[in-house]
């Protein structure tokens, strides 16, 4: 192969690598997924699914998406090992009365056959979450 060529098949090269880089980098934010998005997911991908219930008026909510959710372990361990659902309580009732929805937020654990796994209402914060995601997903439930 001549100079020319080699510089071409690098280039080339580069440039593939260039573009499967950001995809192998750890996602900056959550991948939340729609309620009947998400549960299809979880099912199909055989993964367990966390369901995070709130409202746009809700404080605490505000806190837990500007502090928990913002947290890197947080984003990791949510996006490797789950599939993150977010659930609007204001656009989405039939989903939050099917989950009996009372206070806010409200965060579910399911299992992959959609078997619920565990249940925390209000305020989490990151070294919380990260200790209960630790120990659902470790779970063989």
């Amino acid at each position: 192969m001549k100079f020319g060529q080699i510089l071409i098949v690098m280039m080339l090269l580069i440039g593939v690598l260039g573009l499967l880089l950001p995809g192998i980098a750890p996602a900056k934010d959550i991948q939340w997924q729609s309620y009947s998005a998400g549960m299809a997911r979880g099912k199909t991908e055989n993964k367990k699914i966390f369901v995070h219930f709130y409202a746009d008026w809700c404080g605490t909510c505000k806190i837990m998406e500007n502090k928990t959710f913002k947290d890197p372990g947080v984003i990791a361990a949510l996006n490797q090992d789950y599939i993150p659902i977010k659930v609007d309580v204001d656009r989405s009732r039939k989903v939050a009365k099917m989950f009996r929805v009372k206070f806010l937020p409200e965060n579910w654990f399911i299992a992959a056959d959609s078997k619920i796994i565990g249940h925390r209402t209000g305020y989490i914060a990151p070294k919380q979450l990260k200790i209960l995601l630790k120990m659902y997903s470790a779970e063989d439930l």
